[in-house]
């Protein structure tokens, strides 16, 4: 692989460019001791007899000349030891584009943009001043403080009810008979620093019946400031009495000035403090339980310490007040300027004044879903609740990272490597909070599919991060692990990203949909304006991520495609997973090789292929042989050539190909592990030779091409479709689609001894939403199977809806994907990524 076995590349760069250099100076460095010598020979046999300036002239010539080789020379040669894994994409950046500068970046600067915590606040920039809410929470008489998204605390719900991505947010969090309800808001003010001022509201509510019992009929929260880039955080005043002075803290920073951090409540609060200095910020729950650990050691008591470490980075308020009260914190910028306005600004964001500013946001919210997603007529009022919670997390979990991805390069030996990727910002939603809060490539296409409707402009923001984290070679790593709050979420063999791999290049639905829209006119005269930019600045990363996709993964026979990074070694899995597929422990062929077609990923390139082609048309591109993708278009949706490639005539329906034998099984074996120890492992036990042959499994990746809607609406092969999808035999269920057919081999199969089935039988929404938008377009095709296209979509619609709201009722969250014998959530909850796609269906909204 080129670029592979460089252990340390920015350090190799280095290094050998200051090595360079002195050897250079050395070369024109004089020699004061030779000239010395020289002076007093100089009576002897003369060689030259130059005037003195003429010399000094030749010599400063010479001096620029060897500065400009070094420049131009050394340094391309340092510069071509950068392996090429590593190396950005030699294009501008799409979001130095203007139309992300300016007052849109300003305007995005602060944020709720940390989901991995119930509550966090952050700018958009690589080290900033961070906020965060913790409190006391209880479960099962124990106590402990709540802080990281986790599904272990057992929180009953908790999410944004709303949030319009820009300026305000309203999220419920309820722990067990406490219940906390937290509203952000932003405001930009004359006076203030850049980026606005912005304000919290903590409401703290709890039954009657548990303040006393649970709580002693007070709760305690901890409300942290700290700054990334290792500003000195001032703590407001001796005593922190805020009956007195709001003041909690104050500092300065080069990008928002000076700043203060000030309390506001009607309620009688108790306030503590502590401060600390420390370079890690993922981690800092831990600080303050050792904090308390301490003072209880000491003095018995549960309140920090009111003390602080030298040049204090970080500073935690413990807030303790009787249930019920409401504590308000409002961080104002730019101080040091003469027309601050400090206490009129902070009353502009505190008290009556905030109650009725959230008022209207929330207002604007309901107002602008209803604009948006039109619900009113096509579902109840408790389905329109849970559509705006889904809208409101998917938004509100959108995040900011910086860091470097971790890749893995292998040398010609299989030797392993890992070196960094370039530093780079991300900003982008997320699929859960709790167990997935980082950015996933292919999630994000169907996350868009949401936020493009909601703001058209943080969806080209987010799609731009994501298109410039692309590598020379058109590559994009397919999960984005970044900074240390990231990594400390994710086991470490996981965190590496590997070349050869891809994912779904989901963008391209997104895509899709907005060049649809400008054909549609949805947008104004400037969105339109923006959006030509975009795809102007895009096209060409859009060019090397096709082209990346066209050649690393394509097959041995034309127009065929199959997914990297299997493992055809294995020992213990019952089928190797395809996990840049994004479907992971779905069938495949049971034996991995060069030789195999993915049909999904055929599909996936029609997609891509066709994106390309409406973006060159709407850009007026000149077209090239060597990349017509008109062209490329017409072969991938050629119905009979995918038929030769992927059809089963006895089955009725599409299938992978690939060396393959239905008779491989999981079994138990006695395993020489050491020194004569013994496991007993279950071990992957193959009874017959596999062969190239049609792999017979079907689920979603049989369905592609129906999702795609390659079939002509009048062909017969259309109506085998719509059968396997209504019978319950095979993939119908009450709740939506299985994952994988009753019938097949596989269904519910564990895949190891450890791994249970994934996409081997569960409903995943982001597939049945794309099954719904094919079902509804030959619902409205012309064809002999219209009426029966219609009768499967209006059930499935309903099945979906009515299941996702009764989980939601039921259980107070989404989830990750749904059992489909008695449709309960399953997999991680809070999972309002690509499930919030009910939104859609909802609003029967398709691309």
């Amino acid at each position: 692989m080129t670029g592979s076995g460089r252990t340390s590349a920015r350090s190799r760069i280095r290094s050998s460019a200051d090595n360079n250099d002195d050897d250079s100076l050395r070369t024109v460095k004089p020699n004061l001791k030779l000239r010395k010598n020289r002076s007093k020979d100089r009576t002897s046999v003369p060689i030259f007899n130059v005037n003195f300036k003429v010399m000094l002239s030749i010599s400063f010539i010479a001096c620029f000349v060897i500065l400009f080789l070094i420049l131009h020379l050394v340094k391309p040669a340092t510069d071509a030891q950068l392996p090429r894994v590593v190396t950005p994409f030699p294009a501008p950046k799409i979001m130095d584009l203007p139309q992300f500068q300016g007052e849109h970046k300003e305007s995005l600067y602060w944020g709720t943009y940390r989901p991995h915590v119930y509550f966090g606040i952050r700018a958009r920039t690589p080290q900033s001043l961070i906020a965060g809410l913790m409190w006391i929470g209880v479960k099962e008489g124990k106590y402990d403080i709540r802080h990281v998204c986790k599904n272990e605390d057992d929180l009953s719900t908790y999410g944004w009810i709303n949030h319009n991505g820009r300026d305000f947010g309203h999220q419920l969090l309820v722990d067990h008979g406490l219940t906390l309800a937290t509203s952000f808001l932003k405001s930009k003010e004359d006076g203030s620093g850049y980026g606005g001022d912005w304000a919290v509201r903590v409401d703290v509510q709890a039954e009657k019946s548990n303040r006393e019992e649970l709580f002693g009929g007070g709760a305690q929260l901890f409300f942290y400031l700290a700054d990334e880039g290792g500003n000195v955080l001032s703590v407001g005043g001796d005593g922190l009495n805020i009956n007195e002075n709001s003041l909690l803290a104050s500092g300065s920073r080069m990008d928002i000035g000076g700043w203060q951090l000030h309390l506001k409540s009607m309620d009688d609060l108790e306030v503590h403090y502590s401060g600390f200095k420390t370079p890690h910020f993922h981690n800092l729950s831990d600080l303050v339980k050792e904090n308390l650990a301490a003072q209880i050691r000491k003095y018995a008591l549960l309140q920090l310490s009111d003390s602080s470490d030298d040049s204090p980075n970080v500073l935690v308020y413990q807030i303790i007040g009787r249930i019920p009260f409401k504590v308000d914190i409002v961080l104002i910028s730019g101080t040091d300027s003469k027309s601050s306005r400090i206490e009129e600004r902070i009353s502009s964001l505190t008290d009556a004044s905030l109650t009725n500013q959230l008022k209207e946001k929330e207002r604007e919210f309901d107002d602008k879903f209803e604009k948006i997603f039109n619900l009113t007529g096509k579902v109840d009022s408790d389905s329109i609740s849970v559509g705006k919670t889904a809208i409101g997390n998917l938004i509100g979990g959108i995040g900011y990272f910086y860091g470097q991805s971790k890749i893995a390069v292998t040398d010609l030996k299989d030797h392993v490597d890992y070196i960094s990727y370039w530093p780079a910002e991300l900003y982008t939603a997320v699929p859960s909070r709790p167990f997935f809060p980082r950015g996933f490539l292919w999630d994000e296409g169907f996350h868009q599919l949401l936020i493009w409707r909601w703001d058209i402009h943080i969806s080209l923001d987010i799609i731009g991060h994501w298109l410039d984290l692309m590598n020379v070679d058109g590559w994009i790593p397919r999960e984005q692990i970044l900074g240390a709050e990231a990594l400390s979420r994710v086991p470490e063999e996981f965190v590496p990203q590997h070349p050869t791999n891809g994912n779904p290049p989901t963008l391209f639905l997104v895509l899709s949909d907005v060049v649809d829209g400008l054909k549609r006119n949805k947008f104004t005269a400037t969105e339109k304006s923006e959006i030509s930019l975009f795809l102007e600045r895009a096209f060409d990363r859009l060019e090397a991520w096709f082209h990346w996709f066209n050649t690393t993964q394509s097959g041995i026979q034309m127009s065929s495609y199959y997914w990297h990074g299997r493992d055809s070694s294995t020992t213990h899995e019952l089928n190797p997973k395809t996990l840049s597929s994004g479907l992971d422990d779905y069938p495949r062929s049971s034996h991995p090789s060069g030789e195999e077609r993915h049909l999904d990923l055929r599909c996936w390139m029609f997609l891509a292929a066709h994106c390309m082609h409406s973006i060159e048309e709407l850009l007026q591109k000149q077209m090239t042989p060597s990349k017509d993708y008109g062209a490329t278009t017409k072969l991938l949706s050629d119905f009979e050539l995918l038929n030769q490639m992927h059809f089963d005539d006895a089955y009725g329906t599409y299938f992978d190909f690939g060396n393959h034998t239905e008779k491989v099984q999981l079994k138990r074996k006695e395993i020489m592990a050491g020194h004569n120890y013994v496991t007993h492992q279950l071990v992957r036990d193959v009874l017959e030779s596999p062969q190239l042959r049609l792999v017979p499994q079907i689920g979603y990746v049989s369905l592609f091409p129906f999702m795609w809607r390659i079939i002509p609406p009048g062909s017969w092969i259309l109506e085998k479709q719509l059968e396997l999808i209504s019978n319950r035999s095979i993939l119908w269920t009450d709740y939506g689609l299985r994952s994988l057919a009753k019938t097949s081999s596989l269904y519910m199969k564990r895949n190891t001894e450890h791994d249970p089935p994934y996409w081997r039988g569960p409903i995943w929404i982001n597939m049945n939403y794309m099954i719904l938008s094919a079902l509804h377009h030959y619902s409205i095709a012309n064809g002999p199977y219209q009426d029966r296209a219609r009768a499967i979509y209006d059930e499935l619609r309903s099945n979906l809806i009515r299941n996702i709201v009764h989980n939601s009722h039921r259980t107070g969250f989404l989830w990750e994907q749904y059992d489909q014998s008695n449709g309960k959530g399953k997999g991680t909850r809070q999972f309002t990524g690509w499930t919030s796609l009910v939104v859609l269906i909802m609003a029967e909204a398709y691309s």
